[in-house]
């Protein structure tokens, strides 16, 4: 079972690229928070989560790809299916 992923034992759970976008609007409000703080240690957190972003953004490009290929070969998500579109259950 996943923890965060919709998926069959999981109805309520979120699209990939729902929870990545959230995640980089936190990391953005972090980066708000200490963009104006001089030390190196900022300066080098600051650096390191502007690349993380570059990465979550290109993440969220690739999860919503792969929710287009879905949709387009599988139609949507369903929760009244049993069945995942693609790969095994369990």
């Amino acid at each position: 079972m996943t923890h965060f992923l919709a998926s069959e034992a999981n109805e309520d759970g979120f699209k990939l690229e729902d929870i990545l976008t959230v995640l980089r609007a936190d990391v953005i409000k972090r980066c708000d928070r200490i963009v104006g703080d001089t030390r190196d240690e900022a300066a080098q957190v600051l650096e390191n989560n502007i690349q993380i972003l570059q990465l979550l953004s290109q993440s969220i490009r690739l999860a919503e790809e792969s929710t287009r290929v879905l949709n387009r070969s599988f139609g949507p998500a369903s929760a009244d299916e049993n069945a995942p579109r693609i790969g095994t259950s369990g």
